[in-house]
């Protein structure tokens, strides 16, 4: 019988970090995975960025740039429930394992633990 164990983290790299340790201490996992909203790694790349504007002349001009302004990169670009970085991690396992990845990925730092068969 197989069951799957899932529990979310605060990242993606916690929740990697956290399968890794499962796979190498509980025999019986056959795949582990990670699920999470990928456009929060768009507004983690504009935490340290800049945003350029150019500024155009006139249609008649043969130059269309004239000016470029530069303003630092705000995360607020991205909308709060897509900035947040949790991560659901899942193991699929032997029904004799899944009591064991559930204590590990607890003690690892998993909150809303679930188990199904």
């Amino acid at each position: 019988m197989m069951s799957r164990v899932s529990a979310e983290f605060e990242s993606p790299d916690l929740a990697e970090s956290a399968l890794m340790r499962v796979r190498s201490s509980v025999s019986g996992v056959y795949r582990t995975g990670v699920i999470y909203d990928k456009r929060s790694e768009k507004a983690e790349r504009l935490r340290n960025g800049s945003i350029y504007t150019v500024i155009p002349t006139a249609v008649t001009a043969y130059n269309y740039f004239t000016a470029v302004t530069e303003s630092p990169a705000s995360v607020d670009v991205v909308p709060e429930p897509q900035r947040r970085r949790t991560a659901r991690a899942f193991a699929i396992c032997d029904a004799a394992s899944a009591g064991k990845v559930s204590a590990l990925l607890s003690a690892l730092g998993g909150v809303s633990i679930r188990s199904e068969v």
